[in-house]
């Protein structure tokens, strides 16, 4: 209930409630809070208590805490696995992914058939001036053909 309340905080209010009731009648005072605290308690566990008798045998085991949004939902979907969530969250390999993706943006090959390679080697080769087998489509070229336009960038003028 108080958990952002500090020390020096907590101590400011005491001396606050002091100053204000005076030392005679802080004792009373604890008390009758306390009392009401106690009754309120004491209110509301006989409301659940008859909530949950009047709802029936079946939500015997019903929490008013399940009502929260956030334990709804992690009650409901987290742990039981109809929708196979778990598949999905152990099927994705996002480093294995991350590290595909980087291979392609360096030229590295990966786990593709050789005749392929060999024939995307060539092409590009010709086209962007490699020489290796590697595929570099971010390296800039340094030569434009002929019939060519050099590249243009409407956003940037």
């Amino acid at each position: 209930m108080f958990n952002d309340i500090g020390g020096l905080e907590l101590v400011a209010l005491v001396i606050l409630a002091v100053l204000i009731f005076g030392p005679d009648k802080l004792p009373k005072l604890i008390q009758d809070v306390s009392r009401f605290i106690r009754k309120v308690r004491d209110f509301s566990e006989s409301a659940k208590a008859d909530i949950r008798s009047e709802l029936g045998p079946e939500f015997k085991d019903f929490e008013f805490e399940d009502l929260n949004p956030k334990t709804f939902v992690r009650k409901q979907l987290m742990d039981k696995d109809d929708l196979g969530l778990d598949e999905i969250r152990n099927g994705f390999d996002f480093r294995k992914e991350l590290s595909e993706v980087t291979d392609a943006v360096n030229g590295k090959e990966t786990a593709a058939p050789a005749g392929a390679a060999a024939a995307a080697g060539t092409s590009l080769s010709k086209d962007y001036g490699t020489s290796s087998g590697g595929s570099d489509l971010l390296r800039k070229r340094d030569t434009l053909d002929a019939d060519e336009c050099p590249p243009f960038d409407s956003d940037a003028t």
